[in-house]
């Protein structure tokens, strides 16, 4: 597995999927009985996908990835073509209705979360945004002036822009205070190193050492990049912003499934709900195919608060 890691880091692969491409290569590996990659075929493939469907019980984006590490093994790794047209059972995909919060469960929730992670919170409500992009948020990332965020660092790679709330724009400056105290710390140091996507940093190596490369929310310590063994100061984990949530949730006595997704799924719907295109929320949300959006249209007709019935607005029937 180490020429496999070493090809993803020269590709500049996300820590996340490197980990999650070795898993499933290995996977791939035993159930093929530890037989080499290049003496596999078409077969082993679609016996191993089809393993994962019928009997592992695994979901269609868990077959999706594994199936994307295994191309990258063959064609990045081991420089052989892929077989064309690989026909493998599918898992079934269940159509999941999210779970979104009223307007007043938002307002309750966010009243108990403080601090930076509070702050954090509302980010995500306010502009749709994932746990991750709001962990990854750089200093160049906020335009004050224009009034939004744009999201780099994101899921498929592309970016967007989403909407940067006048309410909270106080609090950011003085979490941008923050993260600026401790950049100059480091750059005393001569520890100003933030890690860089893609090529970018063989690109500007100098950019690593820049104020605007900083991460918005910095971890309070450095630690060792495993990618590369630089010390670097990170951003903070996402398991602080998701506990923090789940204990909000409980102090608001929310009886729902409360995540740090359901702050995105609530912000497309809310915006629905007061009628913006849904074309407009898919470019928000940075959804490829309008369809992933059309699920929030799903939670629209599900949601039967306020509604009344027709029969309670006829006059004259009970004279």
């Amino acid at each position: 597995m180490d020429q496999v890691r070493e090809v993803l880091r020269y590709h500049h692969y996300a820590l996340r999927t490197e980990e999650s491409y070795i898993k499933w290569i290995l996977a791939f590996i035993r159930f093929n009985n530890k037989r080499h990659p290049n003496e596999l075929g078409k077969a082993d493939i679609e016996a191993f996908l089809s393993d994962m469907a019928l009997n592992k019980n695994y979901s269609a984006s868990s077959q999706n990835l594994a199936m994307n590490a295994i191309v990258f093994l063959y064609k990045k790794v081991l420089d052989m073509p892929v077989a064309e047209n690989i026909s493998a059972a599918r898992s079934k995909k269940p159509v999941r209705i999210p779970v979104v919060l009223s307007k007043g469960e938002v307002v309750e929730l966010l009243k108990h979360m403080r601090g930076v992670r509070g702050l954090m919170a509302r980010l995500m409500y306010g502009g749709g945004l994932r746990v991750l992009e709001v962990s990854r948020l750089r200093v160049q990332d906020i335009d004050f002036a224009n009034g939004y965020l744009m999201i780099r660092d994101s899921k498929g790679g592309n970016e967007r822009k989403t909407p940067l709330a006048a309410t909270v724009v106080t609090d950011l400056k003085l979490q941008l205070e923050k993260a600026r105290s401790l950049f100059e710390k480091d750059l005393a140091a001569g520890e100003a190193n933030v890690y860089l996507p893609g090529a970018l940093a063989k690109k500007y190596p100098k950019a690593a050492s820049s104020w605007e490369w900083q991460y918005v929310f910095p971890s309070k310590n450095l630690s060792v990049d495993p990618r590369d063994g630089e010390i670097r100061r990170h951003h903070l984990n996402e398991s602080g912003i998701q506990k923090s949530i789940r204990e909000a949730k409980q102090k608001a006595n929310i009886n729902k499934r409360v995540t740090s997704h359901t702050l995105r799924h609530s912000f497309a719907t809310h915006l629905l709900e007061a009628g913006t295109n849904i074309r407009v929320v898919q470019k928000l949300l940075g959804h490829k195919d309008v369809k992933t959006t059309e699920i929030y249209t799903h939670v629209l007709q599900e949601n039967m608060d306020g509604v009344i019935s027709p029969l309670e607005r006829l006059e004259g029937l009970n004279e």
